[in-house]
């Protein structure tokens, strides 16, 4: 192996005895219901806050189990099964989507690799286990969830859930493109997939600060990934009803909400591993602290960082609106992916260069340059091309175009104007005829009063 490379070294896992291996399964299990527990308390009470509302504040001290009330409540509610659903499936779907939000965390290192706790006198890393192909196994098992989300649409035999599963999957698919590619520019740079080593290669600096790119493409795709706002079109109540979920009740709807907010935790807990250093300290702790990233605090590093992504995911929600799912998916294929690749090819570049013993200075210089050559460039052709757009718009014509083409009536776009609605001319003048006239005479009130009195 190159020298530039990460040496993995793996020996530590595997070694555990099977009821270790239990007690951290069940520990990983506990991890991601708890915090999914506390995370929709959490968002509802900070959403609340920014809307000047006061939030949840009954169930338990400041509102705190109102999550598990909730879902108490949805178990106990009445399960109905449409008609015309198919019903094998329409049971499976929540579980494929369910199930697949649990794996990820298998990969994801809560402290150092090396054998720094004891759970009942055995000592172990604080890992449930790690591969040589990790971040592989997160991105295939990531992918498997989009499953459950189109048989559920498909399965409820109904209109709405059908779009609202084919509209989500393609959502998803395009956000996985780039995520892939922010993935890769990680692994090109630590030289391994091993979520531990990628972790202790940011022993110096954190990947966020040598891959801005990639950590921004990232975040973007990850709150698109989940279908969260402002990319929730899967779950967009004005447009498809519900979306993918619309006939699903009781313990179904509720194992949906539950994989939405285990995905947002489990992609929070890989951008951590990725970009924020994982389960280091941050900067200022670990100068004068030496035991800062020994023993069982490496964990609750962990659990901040966690925990601020989350805040983030709330933050988006409680500040900005939904967009339009052309614009989505525009941002996806015209803007994110390209981007990533060729971020991509650079990284690859800078890569290939370091490996060739020349100078990073260097290297920052002309890639800086470069990439700012290329912003200029851009910024100077949208420029020109938005003045000859606006020097065209007076010259141009409304064009006319016909709503029943399809079959079906559609809107106009902008710079198309309905054809006029042809009118047929009355054929003589209407009179118009006015309720409580101010002539009341001709009513024949008058004289039917004086033929009563005659």
């Amino acid at each position: 192996m190159s020298p530039y490379l990460a040496a993995e070294d793996l020996s530590m896992f595997g070694t555990d005895p099977w009821w270790l291996v239990v007690v951290k399964a069940v520990f990983c299990f506990a991890f991601l219901m708890l915090t999914v527990l506390f995370s929709i308390v959490w968002e509802r009470k900070v959403v609340a806050w920014m809307q000047l509302r006061i939030g949840p504040n009954r169930h338990g001290p400041w509102g705190m189990l109102q999550s598990l009330a909730d879902g108490m409540k949805l178990m106990l509610k009445e399960d109905v099964v449409v008609k015309r659903a198919d019903k094998v499936v329409y049971i499976l779907a929540p579980i494929v989507a369910a199930i697949p939000a649990f794996m990820a965390i298998a990969v994801i290192p809560f402290g150092p690799a090396g054998n720094e706790i004891s759970i009942f006198g055995h000592r172990t890393a604080m890992q449930l286990t790690d591969l040589p192909i990790a971040m592989l196994y997160i991105l295939a098992v990531a992918s498997v969830g989009i499953y459950g989300i189109v048989l559920a649409g498909w399965s409820s035999g109904s209109t709405y859930p059908l779009l609202g599963g084919l509209r989500s999957c393609a959502q998803m698919i395009s956000y996985e493109i780039a995520m892939g590619a922010a993935f890769a520019s990680v692994f090109l740079y630590s030289g391994s997939m091993s979520t531990s080593t990628i972790v202790e290669q940011q022993h110096d600096r954190w990947y966020i600060v040598l891959l801005p790119v990639s950590f921004v493409i990232y975040i973007v795709t990850m709150v698109g990934e989940t279908n969260r706002a402002p990319f929730d079109m899967p779950e967009s109540e004005g447009d498809l009803v519900g979306g993918f979920n619309t006939e699903y009740s009781s313990i179904k709807f509720a194992m949906f909400m539950l994989a939405e907010y285990v995905n947002m935790v489990t992609v929070s807990a890989v951008s951590v591993t990725l970009f924020l250093g994982g389960w280091r300290a941050p900067w200022p702790v670990s100068t004068f602290w030496e035991g800062a990233n020994h023993g069982w605090w490496p964990m609750l590093w962990f659990v901040v960082k966690v925990q601020l992504l989350l805040f983030f995911f709330i933050w988006l929600r409680g500040t900005l609106p939904r967009v339009r799912y052309d614009q989505l998916m525009k941002l996806g294929w015209k803007v994110l992916i390209p981007v990533s690749l060729v971020w991509l090819m650079l990284v690859a570049t800078v890569r290939t260069l370091r490996n060739e013993n020349y100078d990073f200075a260097d290297i920052a210089l002309y890639i800086g340059g470069g990439v700012l050559v290329l912003l200029l460039l851009s910024f100077v052709v949208d420029m020109f091309r938005e003045k000859a757009r606006v020097a065209e718009r007076p010259l141009e014509e409304p064009v006319g175009f016909d709503p029943m083409a399809g079959g079906f009536p559609v809107p106009p776009l902008p710079g198309q104007e309905l054809p006029p609605v042809p009118r047929r001319s009355p054929r003589r003048e209407r009179e118009l005829i006015v309720s409580g006239g101010p002539d009341t005479a001709s009513d024949g009130s008058s004289d039917g009063k004086e033929a009563s009195d005659g």
